[in-house]
């Protein structure tokens, strides 16, 4: 039974603790870089296999993010971030110690659950922080994400030279520990969760279809995008999906809610945080290398890692600095005018970077204007999300957006990569990139910021209401389950309970499962309005006095919305006629017959025009007529005429 909880901690100290989770995360994706073109010497391994350091981390992210997140909702969101901690700890540990290529492989693999830090942290954010504070909070954990970025290259480049490779994992799992422990003592364990099954099967369905699909991406490149190995993982993880979609709509408790999922806010706001991402990436990646490429390329300036990684300290910076302001931005206008702003400022930096280019200062600046709008962006993104989800939903449905955000950065990378390699000039014995191509990434970034900037335009603006975009709870939010019935206990699907004050305003919602369940969060005891609507079904209001003890509410559903009537003929009734309904296009949706009163009863179909027919069950003597069908239960009487004098023999009509 859920209890309430305090809030006697600091929303700041929350906050910051969180938010140092995001710099974890970005640190333990970039530190490693740096050291790769030096990984083959020390290991003794190839390149190809050194790249394997950032992939394992990459792959087993992919594979932890949804997977964390949604048992997060389910068994408690603090108590995943301490095991996500603990393992990225023990693989730091083991990667210093291991002192072989493949231990090193393990010990990233390990770190790489860390990346479901930032999903499970917004959620604890949204459960524990004023509403007041929530904005700037969840837009400061965002732009953690680039300080985390910008400060790994510089720092493993230092502490690789200063004090040995294996240095950079103790650095790692020390700042891990530390921040595990300030989680244990800060953190408060979040009430709002959803018991009940974890769908084991799809979670191993989706992380292998994950793990096939991102490993192809990242491999492409170097394997051949027209290997067998390549496009076999490519049909793997599309055969594998193909499997997990149905799968996923029919089992009761889902990994992923893929129809709260395709709602329209939602399913909008992630192809915006994919193309985002995608863009995000290309500036890391193009600024770092620009700076470090020589100066008779004509556009490189020959700095060193550690230099070129300082260069990017200021965009890290900007982003924190930013954070404040797309908060505000969120507060005063919405989480769609931020991810506007936000693509349209990144627009502006990747056209300025095609033109403005000769300097490390210009190369700086736009670098910096980037990663300004990303800030913004980024903050806006699970603003959008958790104001369109359910509040029982809200880890699992972030984990799915910072996967798609995932599959955004590394489908970057291999564009990058490929341009790169295949747009290039001859410097002496060496083939390089040419600027042109550097220029062609830039126009690719800048047209993906704009394709997320249409993306945002049509998601509805009631998801980015102040109200509705990031509800915040009081300190006595609990969890209320119940089912919804019919009147013979048949569970209701599909099916959604919405609650609301009694002034209007809204509360939570959930979609009922396929064994009719449902959860929603109330803020403490009181009067609610509770709404109860299914598909085919008459929609049921009741008022909740919620005592604050009271924890299951069951909602029984009896008004069956139909299609029916009377079949008759020269007025008298039509037993055993056979009723068929059909779309006005055509298709075929369902049969019946007439019982001994003529009456005929069908479910009311989803609202549109149709064509029911009646057939005479001797004479076979046939009518249609159209109809429309709304969200009523429509009466249809079907009526013949006598039948001219006939006979009737084997079945077939014979005119008198």
């Amino acid at each position: 039974m859920s209890q309430p909880r305090s809030r006697s901690l600091s929303p700041g100290a929350i906050t910051a603790v969180l938010a140092l989770s995001g710099t974890v995360v970005a640190l333990m994706q970039t530190l490693v870089v740096p050291l790769l073109p030096d990984f083959p010497k020390i290991l003794g391994v190839t390149a190809d296999d050194a790249s394997w350091l950032v992939t394992a981390t990459l792959l087993s992210s992919a594979v932890a993010t949804p997977i964390v997140s949604r048992s997060a909702d389910m068994y408690g969101k603090r108590k995943m971030m301490v095991m996500c901690l603990a393992i990225m700890v023990a693989g730091s540990i083991v990667a210093a110690v291991g002192g072989s290529f493949l231990w090193l492989i393990i010990g990233r693999a390990l770190q790489g659950f860390s990346s479901a830090l930032i999903p499970v942290g917004i959620s604890i954010m949204r459960d524990e922080l004023p509403k007041e504070k929530m904005g700037s909070a969840v837009a400061l954990m965002s732009a953690t994400l680039g300080i985390g970025s910008a400060l790994g290259l510089p720092l493993a480049g230092l502490l690789y030279e200063g004090l040995g490779w294996e240095s950079i994992f103790w650095v790692s799992g020390a700042a891990g520990t530390l921040l595990l422990a300030a989680v244990v003592l800060v953190v408060p364990e979040s009430k709002v969760r959803t018991p009940g099954r974890f769908d084991y099967l799809g979670a191993v369905v989706l992380s292998a279809a994950l793990a096939a699909l991102l490993l192809a991406i990242s491999k492409g490149g170097s394997w051949g995008w027209s290997s067998e190995p390549v496009l076999l993982l490519f049909l793997a993880s599309a055969i594998l999906l193909a499997i997990w979609v149905p799968y996923e709509l029919k089992v009761s408790q889902p990994m992923v809610d893929l129809r709260t999922s395709g709602r329209r806010p939602v399913l909008l706001t992630n192809l915006a945080s994919l193309l985002v991402g995608f863009a995000m990436f290309a500036n890391m990646l193009l600024t770092t290398q620009q700076l470090q490429l020589p100066t008779s390329t004509g556009y490189g300036f020959q700095l060193n890692v550690i230099t070129a990684g300082l260069c990017m300290v200021p965009s890290g910076l900007a982003m924190v600095v930013f954070a404040p302001v797309s908060g505000g931005i969120i507060r005063r206008f919405g989480g769609k005018s931020a991810l506007i702003s936000g693509a349209a400022v990144m627009v502006a930096g990747y056209v300025a970077r095609v033109f403005f280019w000769d300097s490390i200062a210009w190369v700086i600046i736009g670098s910096t204007v980037v990663s300004i709008g990303t800030a913004i962006a980024y903050a806006a993104m699970p603003t959008l999300i958790m104001g369109a989800v359910p509040i029982t939903e809200t880890a699992s449905a972030n984990g799915l957006n910072s996967l798609v955000r995932s599959i955004g950065t590394s489908t970057s990378s291999a564009a990058v990569a490929a341009v790169l390699t295949s747009v290039t000039i001859t410097v002496g014995s060496a083939r390089l990139p040419s600027f042109e191509a550097f220029k062609d990434v830039f126009w690719m970034a800048a047209l993906a910021s704009t394709a997320s900037m249409v993306a945002a335009v049509f998601i509805p603006r009631a998801a980015t209401a102040a109200k509705a975009a990031i509800p915040a709870p009081p300190a006595t939010e609990l969890v209320v389950q119940g089912r919804v019935l019919t009147a013979d206990r048949r569970p209701v699907t599909p099916a959604v309970v919405t609650v609301l004050q009694t002034s209007g305003e809204p509360v939570d919602w959930s979609r009922v499962d396929s064994d009719g369940n449902y959860s929603v969060a109330l803020p403490g005891a009181g009067k609610y309005l509770m709404v109860a609507n299914a598909a085919g079904w008459a929609p049921m209001a009741e008022v909740f006095d919620f005592d604050g003890r009271t924890l299951q509410q069951n909602f029984h559903l009896d008004d069956r919305l139909e299609l029916g009537g009377t079949a008759t003929v020269a007025g008298a009734a039509l037993p055993d006629a056979v009723i068929t309904l059909l779309q006005a296009s055509g298709e075929h949706v369902a049969t019946t017959r007439t019982g001994a009163s003529g009456r005929y009863s069908l479910p009311l179909p989803l609202a549109g025009r149709y064509i029911v027919t009646l057939l005479h069950p001797a004479t076979h003597q046939a009518m249609a007529r159209k109809l429309a069908v709304d969200n009523r239960s429509v009466t249809a009487d079907l009526a013949m005429d006598a039948p001219a004098a006939q006979d009737v023999t084997a079945g077939k009509l014979v005119d008198a």
